[in-house]
């Protein structure tokens, strides 16, 4: 198949998700199983993605196909373009997308049966697939954005879909409002890449960047742009201090919660630093590594007491989403992209099997209420099971792969440059993880059933829900990725298809902050592609096995824990609850974040808005009004003047001249002989006044 063949087939994977919400939205109401059509859309989609995907790994692995069209001209030099970037990681994150859409599709056609608005949902599902795959193709940052905006508008759709609930409701618009402050950065990142470049195109500004054009002319501005930019990613990703909107956001169905929640929609945010990873500079990378570590720990300390079963998987997915960007941030992308397409599988897997379970429950969420259901749900626990070793990083599994070259990679950083805190962090959040997914495991599906007339109304889900189960969870096992199960680097998923081509930050050099190797990466602009320094690749084959078993003793250690307080109840959980009560309310209680930002942003705001309202009744409106009644009285004034003063001394002199006229129509009688007397009697007068 030619390039022109692979971009046909790519425009449909982006347009047939878009013709199917078009088609389901305006039939829904018409046709009761007009949601079928959009199954199939999003079944021809992702066969597309698969045969675009095996065509492009196969016979053109180490190609970038490009296609362009201008979509406006703004001067004779500068004309906007909207265009696609067909590499390894599109058509690997397109293959994600459809594949997880597709299976959330039929798992909602039992999960959603009931549903009053249902077909509305599967278009809602065609609308977000469309805007996700635009993010993908995209080879420009505008056209990006654009997606990006669909992106949330979609989620937002979404999350609120059963709006008749406060709180999804609510939910929905925290989710949008929290990503508008994340997009408020992105825009004016594009803005300034604009205004310094003429180009929205990640390939002309790395090349132009790499030339030593900068914005400003300024390496500070260079580094703003890049944290501008990933603002967006904070927002989308639910990264500290913007993560505040994902676990509301489990408010809207548990499917759409594995789509957009834990594989698409949030890893948006990571897939767009990866895109953009050549033009941050070191402080840049610097900042999203500390970003990136505080968004792993943070809410892996709050999932370790949380008891709404998709609370506990929605902070897993930000703690998770901050093992990437932390990744990310000391230069680990390869690791950082393998993690997320693991990660998208496993996840998706543990909350499509949440959403089993709470469809045995009839909707109950509260794992408290919950036990023994492995013996009811036999394929669902299986599949949780192998999705949650998954995470926990144990061998056989892929997050064990890919969690392991990000701690290997923190590790080589700290050996390299004296500065433990990623690695230290990495390794406790791989302690944590361990623990609250197992206690999850172990209280939902392990023990005796805790509501016995709930359980034993639990059977296991209809066929259509479980086989995304077992496709998902058979797609967390190493042997996709790789054929070593202890060494990644050895399969085709690092050493084939990645590193993608990627151009590198100015001056040659990615890690100025390194102490010992600065020009740890350098840049080859010709071929687009970055190569790491020998320090910091043998430091990376050095950091390989002793992180590689610190994390498994610590994965394991984790899992241990578990199985003591919850499974073998050797401590007793409850005493040790209350012996360290502050510290377990303060995660029960996420941080405090919502009442905080409720305090500041949100007060403020309602403060701030108060007092502008008063500012506009009180003086704005005061001084309008004020001037009106001065207006007001000035007009009767005037008008009193004009009528009285004015008018007086019109009408004055009209009755004056009446008067007058009256007097001398008396003299004018038309006779000769009067005129005659008084003509004489004025001479006569006149010889009086004037005789000496």
């Amino acid at each position: 198949m030619t390039e022109t063949g692979i971009i046909n087939i790519s425009l449909a994977i982006l347009f047939l998700p878009l013709l199917g919400f078009i088609v389901t939205l305006l039939l829904g109401k018409k046709i009761k199983s007009i949601y079928l059509f959009e199954v199939f859309i999003l079944t021809v989609t992702l066969f597309a993605a698969i045969f675009v995907a095996f065509i492009k790994l196969s016979y053109y692995v180490d190609d970038r196909i490009i296609a362009e069209i201008q979509w406006f001209k703004l001067s004779e030099t500068i004309s906007i373009k909207l265009g696609f970037l067909i590499d390894n990681m599109t058509v690997i994150m397109l293959f994600v997308v459809a594949l997880i859409s597709a299976l959330v599709h039929y798992f909602s056609i039992a999960y959603m049966k009931d549903d009053p608005r249902y077909n509305r949902y599967f278009a809602y599902l065609g609308i977000f697939t469309f805007s996700m795959n635009g993010i993908v193709l995209t080879n420009n940052i505008l056209m990006m954005y654009i997606f990006w905006e669909l992106v949330g508008l979609s989620s937002y759709l979404l999350i609120g879909f059963w709006f008749e609930k406060k709180s999804a409701s609510d939910a929905g618009k925290k989710a949008f409002i929290v990503n508008r402050v994340g997009d408020i950065g992105m825009f004016a990142g594009i803005l300034i890449l604009f205004l310094t470049y003429n180009t929205f195109s990640f390939e002309s500004i790395f090349h132009s960047i790499a030339a030593g054009k900068l914005p400003f002319n300024s390496d500070f501005w260079l580094t703003m742009t890049g944290i501008l930019l990933f603002m967006g990613a904070i927002g989308k990703s639910a990264q500290f201090p913007l993560h505040v909107w994902l676990p509301d956001a489990m408010e809207g169905p548990t499917p759409v919660s594995a789509l957009i929640h834990a594989a698409t929609m949030v890893a948006a945010g990571v897939y767009l630093t990866i895109r953009i990873f050549g033009l941050l500079t070191a402080d840049a990378m610097m900042f999203i590594a500390i970003i990136g570590m505080l968004s792993a720990f943070i809410p892996a300390t709050i999932a370790l007491t949380q008891n709404d079963i998709k609370k506990v998987l929605a902070y897993s997915t930000v703690s998770q989403l901050g093992y990437m960007v932390m990744a990310l941030g000391i230069g680990a992308y390869k690791f950082t992209f393998f993690h997320l397409v693991a990660h998208a599988f496993f996840k998706a897997c543990l909350f499509l099997g949440s959403g089993s379970v709470i469809y045995a429950m009839h909707h109950e969420q509260d794992i408290r209420n919950m036990g023994g259901l492995r013996k009811k749900l036999p394929l669902t626990y299986a599949t949780f099971l192998i999705a949650t070793l998954a995470i926990s990083g144990i061998p056989l599994t892929s997050g064990f792969h890919s969690k392991d070259g990000i701690l290997a990679s923190s590790f080589a950083f700290g050996s390299l440059t004296g500065n433990w805190i990623f690695a230290i962090v990495g390794f406790l959040v791989a302690l944590m993880t361990a623990f609250y997914m197992f206690r999850l495991v172990i209280i939902t599906f392990h023990g005796q059933p805790r509501d016995q007339h709930k359980y034993e109304h639990a059977k296991e889900s209809p066929f259509v829900m479980v086989m995304p189960l077992i496709v998902l969870a058979g797609l967390s096992i190493f042997i996709f990725y790789t054929p070593n199960p202890l060494n990644a680097d050895e399969g085709w998923f690092i050493s084939k298809w990645l590193p993608a081509p990627v151009l590198s930050a100015p001056n040659n050099t990615r890690f100025d902050f390194m102490q010992e190797t600065a020009g740890a990466v350098t840049h080859n602009p010709s071929h687009g592609t970055i190569t790491y320094s020998e320090s910091y690749t043998e430091a990376m084959h050095g950091a390989h096995n002793p992180a590689m078993i610190l994390a498994l003793v610590l994965a394991l250690s984790g899992m241990l824990l578990a199985y003591i307080f919850y499974q073998w109840k050797k401590i007793n959980v409850d005493k040790l609850t209350q012996a360290i009560k502050p510290l377990y309310t303060f995660s029960l209680n996420k941080w405090y974040f919502d009442e905080l930002y409720d305090k500041t942003f949100v007060a403020g705001t309602i403060g701030f808005s108060k007092l502008i309202g008063w500012f506009d009744a009180k003086i704005v409106d005061g001084i309008i009004n004020g001037a009106g009644n001065l207006t007001r009285l000035l007009s009767v004034f005037t008008g009193a003047f004009d009528r009285i003063v004015i008018d007086g001394i019109v009408n004055f002199a009209a009755y004056l001249s009446g008067f007058i006229g009256l007097i001398f129509r008396r003299i004018q009688t038309g006779k000769v002989q009067t005129y005659l007397i008084l003509v004489i009697f004025s001479i006569i007068i006149l010889l009086f006044l004037f005789n000496d």
